[in-house]
């Protein structure tokens, strides 16, 4: 479920988006569209966000947004440099402006001494390059997944 939080934070990134005539373009993972979710909630969302890629699997991330094999089996799926692929193969794929990129583990399973639960890559791609941010959060799976799209929708409007 998204929170008023998150609708607030949606509308201001469409509504920067307008202001600044620039699209963007999801690309998520672990929170399976709640981003995109969250973006098409607003009025006139339609006008800046036109493509949102759920790539869960690895072999999603590879064949629809071009994350390299070789990246995934190095550093993994939950990791800087597949968040930064994934961002930019979805900017490269949409065409958009700038795209925004989640992977992680939500829990409560799946979490390793090295990869806890918690831990997710925020993604971010424009013109001039791209980006991942570490995000170490706590809660339920619902909650981790709720602060994801709550912080890759302050990211984005950050690098807008």
């Amino acid at each position: 479920m998204i929170n008023e939080e998150i609708i607030s934070s949606a509308k201001h990134l469409v509504d920067l988006l307008a202001e600044k005539r620039k699209t963007v373009a999801t690309a998520e993972s672990c929170t399976g569209g709640m981003i995109g979710g969250s973006l098409t909630s607003v009025p006139g969302a339609s006008e800046v966000y036109g493509f949102g890629f759920i790539t869960y699997a690895n072999e999603a991330k590879e064949k629809l947004l071009g994350v390299r094999h070789d990246t995934l089996l190095s550093h993994g799926a939950v990791s800087p440099e597949t968040a930064r692929e994934m961002a930019e193969g979805a900017r490269k794929v949409s065409g958009a402006d700038i795209a925004v990129a989640v992977t992680g583990i939500a829990g409560p399973g799946g979490g390793t001494p090295e990869k806890p639960v918690g831990l997710v890559y925020v993604g971010i791609s424009t013109e001039s390059g791209a980006w991942a941010e570490k995000l170490n959060l706590s809660g339920s799976r619902d909650e981790i997944r709720k602060q994801t799209v709550l912080a890759a929708l302050r990211l984005t409007s950050n690098k807008i």
